[in-house]
């Protein structure tokens, strides 16, 4: 089908980032007071996604382990298992798991850190780190 006649209104949506809309649930989830349902999810989502693409992106949340659910009537309502600093902090766990060489990696890090962030790094290790490197 040609693009005469069309109007801006026809064109398809636009699809999104990879882990855009799973940022987006979770941004919403994180601002709740509590768990929500994916009704409720969708609803401050504020656009007009299908609800089975809200349940399925909860689901998929869910069994990353970064949401837990609990029955709410017939269906789930979810909430977020740790803050976002948790969730940075769970995905560089992950990431250093997948290597084989751990030390290589961490050497890595903390070279490319700046000067701030290494003695925060050092601090908080309490200083067991080579004060010399």
């Amino acid at each position: 089908m040609g693009t005469r006649g069309r109007r801006p209104s026809d064109e398809p949506p636009q699809r999104r980032a990879n882990g855009a809309l799973e940022a987006e649930v979770l941004r919403v989830l994180q601002e709740a007071e509590g768990p929500l349902t994916p009704g409720e999810v969708s609803a401050r989502l504020g656009e007009d996604l299908a609800r089975t693409t809200v349940v399925t992106t909860l689901s998929r949340m869910h069994d990353k382990g970064v949401l837990a659910r609990e029955p709410h009537g017939r269906t789930f309502a979810y909430r977020p298992v740790t803050d976002s600093y948790g969730l940075t902090a769970r995905r560089m766990h992950q990431l250093l798991a997948g290597e084989s060489d751990r030390e290589a990696v961490l050497t890595r890090f903390v070279d490319g850190m700046d000067t701030g962030d290494e003695q925060l790094l050092r601090r908080l290790l309490g200083g067991d780190l080579d004060p010399g490197r």
